[in-house]
């Protein structure tokens, strides 16, 4: 007997109405995203039009959000961000950073999320100047991408930074230097400096009071987690972006039951690894997954050093992707590509004759479209594409 999976867009669209008639005070990003998924694929708001040109079969293909908030729609703009990071990776290994907050710092980016802004900016100026200072006159300049988490695998409020940063830099004379260890416990006390440092400028004096206090209590830093795997193949790589560049709060498949008022999912503890299910109202799983929709035009996602910009020797250096294995990524990142990939599904075969169908028409919902007044017949298929 298969599982019963429960989704994300169906638990919004049975209890959003009666949550924002509680009262609560929700930003403008966060109603323009919930709409979206719950809308998501409906036919009605737009869709292409499919025609089977030997046996005459018809059917209609909804277009869906783009949210990031959508779990499926969240999947296509990992992919596309995966395949647009690789086209910027040298061929090189690659180490995986994650700069984490103490506690007592988490609020503040919650009631400020202007503040996220800072972890980037203290983050990268860690990485930027320890390559600096290995020798002042090349300047070293390392490549490295980072992706901002606001969540913990609980879903509670926790922002960290994850880096995909190159084991080497480029010079003002070297074209390439190799640098494969840095100083963890240096680089802790680095990060941590850099972050009071920039928040200082941006908060009240009173944070001075709790400055001094993690100062005095984090002696060996703010925790920098930097596991050494090889991240040096374009597939590992890939498989690396896909995992931790814009992925959703929650997968779906962690819920484990929903019975119209609560919700029950698990995640791995990450002290442990231990499995622990949580069964919460659904108000407050509401509560723990909008607080990770950011405000437009927030970019969780940014480049660095040799992967922000062309510098001496960047031509020199070889990319990660040959050309042919960028033609194949370009060639199956359409979505009727992907679904073959994943399922072995075309969803272009005529369900009666199995020929492929050709774009017949296209319709944009724009309020007086009168074929878009109902949702097409029940007789049609109806498909999402992304």
């Amino acid at each position: 007997m298969s599982k019963q999976s429960f989704k994300i867009k169906d638990i919004f669209a049975d209890n959003w109405d009666s949550f924002l008639k509680e009262g609560y005070s929700i930003r403008q990003s966060v109603l323009d995203n919930v709409a979206k998924i719950i809308h998501c694929g409906d036919p009605s708001l737009g869709h292409a039009l499919y025609y089977c040109d030997k046996c005459g079969n018809v059917k209609y293909v909804g277009f869906t959000c783009k949210s990031r908030f959508c779990n499926s729609c969240g999947s296509k703009y990992i992919q596309d961000r995966s395949l647009s990071i690789s086209r910027k990776l040298i061929r090189c290994p690659h180490r995986h950073l994650v700069f984490t907050i103490p506690k007592e710092l988490r609020i503040y980016f919650r009631k400020n999320r202007q503040l996220l802004n800072v972890l980037f900016e203290a983050s990268s100026n860690v990485i930027l100047s320890w390559f600096h200072d290995l020798n002042k006159s090349e300047s070293f300049k390392p490549g490295f991408v980072s992706t901002l988490h606001t969540f913990g695998r609980d879903l509670k409020w926790n922002p960290h930074i994850h880096m995909l940063l190159t084991e080497g830099a480029s010079g003002n004379f070297t074209v390439w230097r190799k640098v494969s260890h840095i100083s963890f416990i240096a680089l802790r006390k680095r990060w941590q400096a850099a972050l009071l440092d920039i928040l200082s400028k941006h908060l009240p004096a009173s944070f001075y009071t709790l400055k001094t206090f993690l100062f005095q209590n984090y002696t060996d830093g703010f925790y920098v987690n930097a596991p050494r795997k090889d991240y040096s193949n374009p597939l590992e790589t890939i498989k690396y972006i896909i995992r931790y560049t814009g992925r959703p709060a929650m997968a779906q498949s962690r819920i484990l039951d929903y019975d119209g008022s609560y919700v029950t999912f698990y995640y791995d503890r990450h002290e442990d690894n231990q499995r622990v299910e949580e069964t919460i109202p659904v108000f407050e799983f509401f509560k723990r997954l909008i607080i990770h929709i950011h405000d437009h035009p927030f970019k969780t996602i940014r480049y660095y050093g040799l992967y922000a910009k062309q510098y001496k020797h960047s031509r020199q250096l070889y990319p990660m992707l040959s050309p042919n294995q960028r033609k194949f990524y370009e060639r199956h990142s359409d979505w009727r590509s992907r679904l073959l990939l994943a399922f072995n599904i075309d969803c272009l075969a005529c369900s009666h004759c199995g020929n492929t169908m050709k774009l017949l028409d296209i319709f944009i919902s724009d309020g007086t479209n009168p074929y878009l007044a109902n949702a097409p017949p029940a007789s049609y298929n109806v498909l999402s594409m992304h």
